[in-house]
């Protein structure tokens, strides 16, 4: 009897163990070693500053089409963190966007693809459902995790894009990354020309200005130059050769 009531508390021990286990556990599990594939194509294609080799990437097309098989088999789940689905997301756009260029390489630009509107081709299958690189960046990345450095992690294969990280993006380096990417494009003058009283900046910050608010405030968060609160700004011209 004693031996029975022993076993049954044991048993209850351990029911209540797995219940207090934290609910994304299967799911880290899961997205434990998705993006190794991605993150060693981008070290042994893409240099430090962000300059791409396409030809590599074709060389490479097997290991890349595993990678996109892997999250096309593996799409988020809703008991994956808030950092694994936004590091699976940004990924997934890089990804998919070297895909088509790889695919269709040589090509100058982006624009010269499906009549310049090739954001628009759901041509993306992840979990069974269709999507479009703009249905990613803006009904996904943008609406669902509300953080104007996503604009920063994405690459859009264009020389005024922010440069293409030579690493994946994972749930454990996500925010590091973002700060560090969002710092260096804002500081890099080959893309943004900061001056106390006045700013050439990036289109990016045109396009998308309701995701920074007050510009010279967020610029302020990450600029060496600090800019007056009067500081004159103007955009650049956009550059889509690859």
């Amino acid at each position: 009897m004693q031996t029975n009531r022993l076993t049954l508390l044991l048993s209850g021990l351990l029911f209540l163990f797995f219940l207090s286990r934290p609910k994304n556990s299967m799911a880290q599990r899961k997205t434990a070693g998705l993006h190794d594939g991605w993150d060693k194509l981008l070290r042994k294609h893409v240099s430090p500053s962000g300059k791409v080799n396409y030809d590599g990437f074709k060389t490479d097309k097997t290991v890349l089409d595993a990678y996109l098989k892997a999250l096309a088999d593996n799409p988020p789940a809703d008991a994956w963190s808030r950092a694994e689905k936004m590091a699976y997301w940004i990924n997934a756009y890089n990804a998919f966007t070297i895909d088509l260029i790889a695919d269709n390489y040589p090509v100058s630009s982006i624009l010269n693809l499906d009549g310049g509107k090739t954001w628009d081709v759901k041509r993306i299958t992840l979990g069974g459902k269709k999507y479009s690189l703009n249905q990613i960046e803006n009904e996904i990345l943008r609406p669902q995790f509300n953080d104007a450095r996503i604009h920063f992690a994405i690459n859009c294969s264009a020389k005024s894009c922010p440069p293409l990280l030579n690493k994946a993006y994972t749930a454990a380096n996500l925010e590091s990354r973002l700060e560090q990417r969002t710092r260096q494009f804002i500081n890099d003058g080959q893309y943004n020309i900061l001056k106390s009283d006045a700013a050439a900046i990036s289109k990016i910050f045109e396009w998308y200005a309701v995701d920074f608010g007050e510009i010279r405030a967020f610029l302020n968060k990450y600029a060496k130059v600090r800019l007056n609160p009067g500081a004159i700004i103007r955009y650049l011209e956009y550059d889509w050769r690859l």
